[in-house]
This record gives C-alpha cells, structure tokens and sequence, in this order.
C-alpha cells in the first residue's frame, strides 16, 4: 500500500489535482478538509483541541489504511498549527505496515494563489479564500512549516492543468513502486533533482 501526499500552500491545486489523480488511479482521495471541516465543527481552529481532533482523525486514517492495506492519496496544506511532529508519526504508521509515502509538492506563483484564492469552489470545503487574510495569516507566520521529506515530484500548476498534473503524479509513483525512484520537477523536466 502507499499513500501519495500531496502538499502545498494554499490554492497551489492539492484538492483539484487529487481529484483527477483519484480519477485516474482508482486510489480515493482522503481530502484534508474533512478532518479539518469535523474537528471545526466543534473547536475554534488552531485552537488545542481542534489540533487534538485533527491529529486523531489523521493518525486514526494513516492506522486503518495500513491495517487494510489501502492505498489512499491524501492532501496537506504545511502550516503552524500542526504539530511537525505528526508528519513523521504519520509516516512511521504507514511504514511499520510495510506501506511507502510518495510526497508530492504543489507550487504555484504568488500571482495565481492569490488569484485562485477567490475561486468560489474553495468556499465549499470552508477554505481559505480572502487574500488579504492570506497575507495577514502569512505575515504572522501562520504557514511556516519545517521542510517536509524530499519530494518525489515537483509540479507547477501554473505550467500543468489539473489533468496534466494528474497523469504525472501517476507516472512518478508507479515509477516510485516499481523501485524505480527518482526525484523528478514536472517544471524542468524529468529528471534527478
């Protein structure tokens, strides 16, 4: 079993893309918004107890998936109100299980993430849409993150739409699978990073 993992800043495509890469794969999407939509249900966010829900319904999916061996493709907005920690904690579940973690990095411009920032498909998940609240949360520190593992791919969104993306990340994992791992930017080409 693996998980893709798809990360990046805020409208970079992680939604969108692992939409059509579930498409494509057959793999189901475990959106984060959903772990983040419940624990907000009934805690303030950033606040302790959100953070503790979140966790807990992470580590809780992270576990079953590995238990049933089930692949799933998962998405993670890095940010100051998760504990660094988590991620690896996340990983160790999915490997002690003898599963892999494909981390796959979103980029975008500044340009189109604020731009898309607006878009009114993120209202539905209660994303983070105003960009002057971007900037203020950005400006405080608000998406500072320690570096995530090395990314087996790199993918602009701004030079790939969400279908090219897809049958990218695709093409990397099945590759990453079949022990035929190497870092690849999808901005530069194929290639060892």
């Amino acid at each position: 079993m693996h998980v893709i993992f798809l990360h990046g800043s805020p409208a970079s495509g992680k939604h969108t893309v692992g939409v059509k890469l579930s498409g494509l794969t057959g793999i189901p999407l475990f959106h984060n918004h959903l772990a983040v939509d419940t624990a907000r249900s009934l805690f303030a966010f950033g606040t302790p107890a959100f953070g503790r829900m979140r966790a807990t319904i992470w580590r809780t999916a992270f576990t079953e998936a590995a238990q049933a061996e089930q692949s799933f493709i998962f998405t993670f907005n890095p940010e100051s109100t998760v504990d660094p920690r988590l991620i690896a904690e996340l990983r160790a579940i999915i490997e002690s299980a003898g599963g892999r973690i494909h981390y796959i990095h979103l980029v975008c411009s500044r340009e189109s993430l604020l731009e898309r920032m607006g878009n009114a498909a993120r209202a539905e998940f209660g994303k983070l849409t105003d960009p002057a609240l971007f900037q203020a949360i950005e400006a405080q520190g608000g998406f500072d993150f320690p570096d995530l593992p090395e990314a087996l791919l790199v993918v602009d969104t701004d030079l790939h739409d969400p279908d090219a993306a897809a049958a990218l990340i695709a093409t990397a994992v099945e590759a990453a699978q079949n022990d035929n791992q190497q870092v690849v930017h999808a901005d530069a080409g194929y290639g060892t990073a």
